[in-house]
């Protein structure tokens, strides 16, 4: 690469940096070869050294993994508002369903002052103690027991709609509130994903084709040392248990998608986050899970690696931060980052937090 590209490179490197979440310690770059002085000519080419180009591979996944961190968010905010949504709906419903009520026991209460009137605007207790004839006396104060009674319940029954009333139209107004706390948060983890993604992007457009491939050389070269050293623990000695029916399924469903692209906040059936794949494969498999990895990681149930079986989850990174389903013999199938598609990858090939279960009921 030569003396202009590779300060091009550097500064794209420093702008990498400003805005960066996750810094990586240790990470140097060579400065640029000055350019020639006036009258003279270059007469070296100057190549872009494997050091360099590791240093670019550890930023770019720094800045992936910050943006799969910011999808999570995101991913996280959009399952909130679908289930915050849903619930005004249902208080809009009811408070639809209560004010029909309300008007339907206030043409009641009407109607009874209507009948009152009719019988001489006096109330019932008056018109029995005029009544001369004995029998008639103890059958009207059976009904004015049981018209006191009902007057009180339908009172009582007003009382309380208005009173449900109120509380709905008070939990539509604070799951509002919410939906739109939800929204900015949404929208920030957006501008997040968005910034961290087009800094990669400038990173790697910078690099001529010679250097990109190196550069998923030595991608693909980190992944294979890291699950080589997962697989020297002796880790897959004990992975004998088989796959449920359910998991079979999910497998299926996730390793059909392989190809396809990876976009965040995506769900398929055409593209697909991380977490998007495996919460979808597992739909398919006929079990509702966690959206997000992070949730995922919280919710589902967690069990040893060494007990691990197919369809499982593998939560990577600390933060949880992404996830892929184990399909068997140390291999998982992902939606790794932006640029790539959907592929089978070794286990081990990032650092693993835990490992999940969505059917542990499933012998």
């Amino acid at each position: 690469m030569g003396a202009g590209k590779r300060g091009v490179l550097t500064a794209a490197v420093t702008v990498v940096c400003a805005v960066t979440v996750l810094a990586v310690p240790g990470t140097a770059f060579a400065a640029p070869t000055p350019p020639p002085g006036p009258g003279t000519t270059a007469s070296v080419t100057v190549v872009t050294s494997d050091v360099e180009l590791e240093a670019v591979r550890k930023k770019l996944d720094t800045l992936y993994r910050a943006a799969a961190k910011a999808t999570d968010e995101y991913n996280a905010a959009e399952e909130k508002a679908r289930q915050q949504t849903a619930q005004v709906v249902r208080l809009a419903k009811k408070i639809v369903e209560g004010r029909e009520k309300l008007d339907d026991l206030k043409d009641r209460a009407g109607a009874a002052a209507a009948a009152q009137y009719r019988g001489g605007g006096l109330p019932p207790e008056a018109r029995l103690v005029l009544s001369d004839d004995p029998q008639e006396f103890l059958d009207g104060a059976g009904r004015v027991r049981q018209e006191q009674h009902a007057t009180k319940g339908l009172l009582g029954e007003m009382t309380r709609t208005q009173r449900d009333l109120e509380e709905y139209a008070e939990d539509a107004r604070e799951q509002m509130r919410e939906l739109e706390a939800g929204r900015k948060v949404k929208a920030a983890a957006q501008k997040r994903i968005e910034r961290q993604i087009e800094a990669a992007e400038k990173l790697e457009a910078e690099l001529e084709q010679e250097e990109k491939e190196r550069l998923a050389r030595l991608e693909r070269q980190a992944a294979a040392r890291a699950q080589a050293t997962w697989l020297s623990s002796g880790v897959l000695d004990e992975l004998t248990s088989k796959a449920t029916a359910q998991g079979r399924k999910a497998v299926a469903y996730a390793t059909a998608q392989i190809g396809k692209p990876y976009q965040w906040g995506a769900e398929g059936p055409n593209t697909f986050d991380c977490s998007g794949l495996t919460s979808q494969a597992w739909l398919a498999a006929g079990k509702t899970i966690p959206r997000t990895s992070q949730m995922q990681w919280q919710h589902l149930k967690r069990v040893d690696v060494e007990d691990m079986r197919p369809g499982d989850l593998i939560i990577y990174w600390a933060d949880a931060s992404h996830v892929g389903m184990y399909v068997g013999d140390g291999v998982m199938v992902h939606a790794p980052r932006p640029g790539r598609t959907v592929t089978l990858a070794g286990a081990g090939s990032m650092p693993i937090l835990g490992v999940v279960r969505p059917d542990p009921a499933a012998g």
